[in-house]
């Protein structure tokens, strides 16, 4: 049984190594919204929301996700007994949308049950590949050849996926020039929503550079016209925004939108409805890989732990804290090997040390619930 007797948010802020910009714009540092649960028996579990500063990306973004888990999802989970970290979705199932911030506290309750039967949260989840394999994200630069040098730099440290983000004005001859310089290496474009069925030539174009794979395309709530361009270019179509739900999966599955789904936590509610997602996923023969929203090392160190699920066979966006901190908020922090792989942590829960100290000199407002 699960019992949490108190919810802490946390925000804080935290600069970004170097700025992050797609076609929603451009991002120098991050708000993150931290939820620390607690039980009777002074079991912690930590987890975080992912979504941005603006409503950009999701309909939901900080300021909203802080008062919707603090004066809603928190009240609905505290005192609550439930039979498992798993049953933890179905407390807060009546409010509608707002996934990434069930996912904050739902993730956290995972991690909570882990620690108190003290195994690892990867294996409490169901995973199977302790070893991971990372792909990075690269976005926007002032130019082609900033883009190239950022490239090399990951490639050099064995990335194995190189994902540069695209829009109408940096496709084609960006794509190009990376084609030119660095061959025949595991690519992709993310066009977070910036085109539509208006463009199909322009996207057909890209055809020719043998992309592993064309993330989110058209706009973000869309499977209709996706399925449609999906027939028309030999690129897989890879989903991420529209696919909210297992039932948005199976839809979409069903309708040829894509080849690929992109199944991050925070979007479709946490632990309990990803491991859904991936199963209806993997038994389709449809890939997943684990997405990213700049998450810091509590963020990172979930995605770590889904990701050792059989489904997730792409390397995900799950790469190193010193990509985007200067200092993250665990210990030790996320390396990724030589050869482009992390492994899941043999410790209880996500297996990090929350750096109490580090959270506290990042921290710009808390909030208890109990």
């Amino acid at each position: 049984m699960l019992k949490i007797s108190s919810i802490e948010l946390t925000e804080i802020n935290l600069p970004l190594v170097h700025f992050f910009e797609t076609s929603f714009g451009r991002t120098y540092e991050r708000r993150i919204i931290l939820v620390r649960v607690e039980d009777a028996d002074g079991a912690v579990g930590w987890g975080e929301i992912t979504c941005g500063e603006t409503p950009g990306y999701s309909d939901e973004w900080t300021d909203s996700a802080w008062v919707t888990a603090e004066k809603i999802l928190a009240p609905m989970v505290v005192g609550r007994e439930v039979d498992s970290a798993g049953d933890v979705w179905n407390l807060m199932k009546w409010v509608r949308g707002h996934r990434m911030a069930k996912a904050g506290i739902e993730t956290a309750c995972w991690d909570l049950e882990a620690n108190k039967l003290g195994i690892p949260l990867w294996r409490h989840l169901g995973g199977v590949n302790q070893v991971i394999e990372c792909g990075v994200s690269i976005g926007i630069q002032d130019s082609i050849p900033q883009l190239l040098d950022k490239v090399r730099v990951e490639l050099e440290a064995g990335y194995k996926r190189i994902k540069i983000k695209i829009s109408p004005s940096w496709d084609y001859d960006v794509i190009k020039a990376v084609r030119a310089e660095f061959g025949d290496i595991l690519l992709m474009g993310d066009a977070n929503s910036a085109y539509t069925l208006d463009d199909i030539d322009k996207l057909k174009s890209l055809d020719e550079f043998n992309l592993m794979m064309l993330e989110q395309p058209l706009p973000h709530d869309d499977i209709i016209d996706h399925a449609k361009l999906q027939a028309a270019i030999k690129t897989p179509v890879c989903l991420d925004e529209p696919i909210k739900s297992p039932e948005d999966a199976r839809k979409a599955i069903e309708l040829r939108s894509g080849k690929i789904i992109n199944l991050k936590n925070g979007r479709v509610g946490g632990h309990t409805q990803s491991k859904l997602v991936e199963n209806i996923c993997r038994e389709a023969g449809m890939p997943v890989w684990c997405g990213g929203m700049l998450e810091s090392g509590i963020g990172r160190a979930h995605n770590i732990a889904i990701s050792t699920l059989a489904g997730y066979t792409m390397p995900g966006d799950v790469s190193a804290s010193k990509r985007y901190w200067h200092e993250d908020i665990i210990s030790p922090e996320v390396e990724v090997s030589a050869d482009g792989t992390i492994t899941a942590p043999d410790g209880p829960g996500i297996g990090f040390e929350v750096r109490a100290d580090r959270v506290e000199k990042a921290a710009k407002r808390k909030s208890i619930i109990s």
